[in-house]
């Protein structure tokens, strides 16, 4: 079907006038590529960054120690104890390594976050992608991303108080398994100060069931902010110690590995944050001064 306008020409009889194409952005234009095909957003993620300064420095005073063994280029897979009602160590540690490094950080997370209204949308837009090993590869494969994984998963916020610092399994080792189809080194990171930010005095296991939700905490800010405590963090010092990048003498892309291998690797790893962890502690002076 012919789109324009009617006229006439010098004889008087009427004609077709085609009419002006829309102008189309230029290839360069920021909004056909601001958001990547993980739903993540450079603009959103940069509003992110600027808000959570002010908490990132002066709130938990964040310090990290061997941040230089975090890959400048190429795909790595971050490793890291988890913890906190509503955990605060995922956006320390993206906000540290984007801001510090100048990388962009994916996080991997359950599934259960993208089914959150609005919660879902906002975690895609700051860089959260479902976890699944198909997305994992292509991050850390393909891309040459890095990517964040609590290997704890919801273990670890989950937990209480008087077992904080007291790392979980770390699953079937699924982490490590990804690590290597991939081709890409684990770094592990050792966090203190995320359990003291949002601690857990107890579950409403049974509320949770009935919900269809992983936990349900009732926390020492609830108990001090009220209602504001389901958002509200107390000022913890944060130290962050990155771990030796391990490696793993294996053919990448390869469709299973040695569950053996996998399971010991797995748990050396979750060894060794262990110890440092118990070192860092050893090294506190303060909860809140560090």
């Amino acid at each position: 079907m012919a789109v324009g306008k009617r006229a006439t020409d010098e004889t008087g009889r009427a004609s077709l006038v085609p009419l002006p194409r829309p102008q189309e952005p230029p290839p360069d234009d920021p909004r056909l590529s601001d958001v990547d095909e993980w739903g993540r957003s450079a603009h959103i993620r940069e509003i992110a960054r600027r808000a959570y300064a002010p908490m990132y420095e002066h709130w938990f005073r964040v310090e990290w120690e061997g941040l230089e063994k975090i890959p400048r280029e190429g795909g790595a897979l971050l490793v890291a104890n988890h913890a906190g009602a509503i955990p605060s160590d995922a956006p320390v540690i993206m906000h540290g390594i984007e801001t510090e490094l100048g990388r962009p950080l994916y996080g991997l997370a359950d599934y259960f976050f993208r089914t959150m209204p609005v919660v879902g949308t906002l975690w895609s837009r700051v860089g959260g992608v479902t976890a699944h090993p198909d997305n994992a590869y292509r991050l850390l494969h393909d891309q040459g991303q890095l990517a964040l994984v609590f290997p704890e998963g919801t273990k670890g916020p989950s937990k209480s108080y008087t077992d904080r610092y007291r790392l979980r399994r770390f699953g079937r080792g699924g982490f490590v398994e990804i690590a290597m189809r991939s081709g890409v080194p684990i770094v592990p990171i050792a966090v203190v100060g995320a359990e003291e930010s949002m601690p857990v005095l107890f579950r409403l296991s049974g509320l949770a069931r009935l919900l269809g939700v992983p936990y349900i905490p009732v926390t020492a800010n609830m108990l001090i902010f009220g209602p504001l405590g389901l958002t509200t963090y107390l000022p913890a010092k944060f130290r962050l110690r990155v771990l030796d990048p391990i490696h793993f003498d294996v053919e990448p892309s390869q469709e299973r590995y040695s569950k053996s291998r996998v399971m010991e690797e797995a748990e050396a790893i979750r060894s060794s944050l262990q110890e440092t962890l118990y070192d860092m502690l050893r090294e506190r002076r303060s909860i809140w001064f560090g």
